[in-house]
């Protein structure tokens, strides 16, 4: 089975104390969104929790406000539709690999992910106790284009879908055009109600979109060339 928490752990490269490419994900280790909403209720820290439950925890907590807000008679999802349960060893592999796939593309977004932090990465690897098979994953997802078509096919729930937007958003600081032009774009893709995804951003404590997202037959995202 994959390590996700060791596997996200290799991605954070924190320089200084400025947020840089995957110090959302680090965020996420550390607690540091306990405070912000969402996995402020869940018991324990997100080290505890782990990256798969940080995320569905801030999903969760998401969607439970959005639907209280909707005032909708239809049922809300259970938990479990945001986080696997532990004895679930495939879910847990399944939506860790989405989740990080999620992060990476969010941070090549603005061509953050350059070669200097993909060595970063890579050495940071190289001194942990995961697999090759492991290894060569992350590898590959950090050398191969940006691909937000690939992101989305991952959401095979309405669920993944919002814990997905979820894991992007805190990978990145969404404080330039082209980040929050990806934003946009995966929430469109993702069929996201504009509601919801203002949800998931005042979970993860950060400032809503300006605007609702485009709609999917309108809307075209051109990665820069830098994010190769």
């Amino acid at each position: 089975m994959f390590n996700i928490d060791q596997i996200v752990k290799a991605l954070q490269t924190d320089k200084g104390h400025q947020r840089t490419a995957m110090s959302g994900a680090a965020g996420l280790a550390a607690g540091m969104l306990l405070s912000r909403g969402g996995l402020g209720k869940l018991a324990g820290s997100a080290v505890q929790l782990g990256a798969v439950a940080a995320v569905g925890g801030l999903a969760y907590s998401a969607w439970q406000n959005y639907q209280k807000n909707q005032q909708t008679s239809a049922p809300a999802p259970s938990q479990d539709a945001f986080i696997p349960a532990p004895n679930d060893q495939r879910g847990q592999e399944e939506l860790g690999k989405s989740l990080v796939r999620s992060m990476i593309a969010a941070a090549k977004a603005d061509g953050k992910i350059d070669a200097e932090e993909k060595e970063a990465i890579f050495g940071k690897l190289e001194t942990m106790n995961l697999s090759s098979e492991e290894k060569a994953w992350v590898f590959d997802e950090l050398s191969s284009p940006l691909d937000i078509n690939a992101v989305v096919a991952r959401a095979d729930t309405p669920e993944h879908a919002t814990e997905i937007y979820a894991a992007s958003l805190v990978a990145i600081t969404a404080d330039t055009a082209a980040e929050r032009a990806y934003l946009d774009a995966l929430a469109s893709k993702l069929k996201l109600d504009p509601a919801l995804v203002a949800e998931i951003h005042k979970a993860a404590g950060e400032k809503a979109p300006e605007s609702s997202p485009t709609p999917p037959s309108t809307f075209a995202y051109s990665p820069s060339t830098s994010n190769v």
